[in-house]
């Protein structure tokens, strides 16, 4: 019971930090997209948009554990932009417009109900997937990922758990009580067999990129981490330059050619 407490007050303070204004979407950057709607399978309705590409690629994309979708307006025009791929955004229960309140499971709940609406779209190919995320988003799409294997996985600036997290954020304070079902990636990434990207910043002070790097090599291959110089943990897609976007390219492309 004590544990449950605990846990219910770290992802309040510590994990969680939604926002429910939605301030920009990708029509006001020239980007066509569709406002879609759908229900997890215990009734939470949830918001998200898709965004139609020009390949058959279809990225499936987790973001972090702060704001909205409409803070990532810019960077989807840009990976819209940049790789042409259909790009499926969308918000965690009780982030922007969808209902409910976040937590650990409900986000993977979450997660199987985006999939499961991505695989319900006609002009989606089920088996040509790619999960994308970003910070707490990785260990949500790795959680989804040891479930439902996509056809690649891309994770940006991950974290290796809520655990090692919390060492860094309260180095004073004992650690123990989070068990090892907290986003606990580290644990999980070494069941599954799907092509690997890892992006990290080199000066991301907020996860440290030896956390991304101590899940490349707990990971199965074919796999593949990139250090990013200069770069720190939400500057990726705009500081990473073409080292970012020439590894989301090559990435890409060596998935197309294997699903062709």
């Amino acid at each position: 019971m004590l544990n449950r407490l605990l846990w219910s007050l770290v992802e309040r303070r510590f994990v969680f930090f939604p926002t429910r204004e939605v301030e920009c979407t990708p029509d006001q950057l020239g980007i066509a997209y569709e406002d879609v709607y759908f229900d997890t399978s215990d009734g939470v309705t949830l918001n998200g948009w898709f965004v139609p590409g020009r390949t058959n690629l279809t990225w499936l994309y987790f973001h972090g554990n702060g704001g909205n979708i409409g803070h990532r307006a810019a960077e989807i025009a840009l990976l819209h932009h940049n790789l042409g791929v259909n790009l499926f955004v969308f918000d965690y229960r009780g982030y922007g417009r969808s209902l409910g309140a976040p937590s650990e499971e409900g986000t993977y709940l979450d997660a199987r109900a985006a999939l499961r609406y991505l695989r319900s779209r006609p002009d989606v190919d089920g088996k040509r997937i790619v999960y994308f995320a970003h910070s707490l988003g990785t260990a949500v799409a790795i959680e989804l990922a040891t479930a439902k294997a996509p056809l690649g996985l891309i994770l940006v600036s991950p974290l290796s758990s809520i655990q090692s997290m919390a060492r860094i954020a309260f180095p004073s304070l004992p650690t123990g009580w989070l068990t090892r079902n907290r986003y606990n990636s580290l644990a999980r990434i070494g069941s599954i067999d799907t092509p690997l990207l890892i992006v990290h910043g080199e000066q991301d002070a907020l996860v440290p990129a030896y956390q991304g790097e101590e899940l490349c090599r707990a990971a199965n291959g074919p796999k593949r981490f990139q250090l990013l110089a200069e770069t720190g943990h939400n500057d990726v897609w705009e500081t990473g330059g073409q080292t970012y976007w020439g590894a989301l390219k090559s990435f890409t492309a060596g998935l197309e050619s294997e699903a062709d």
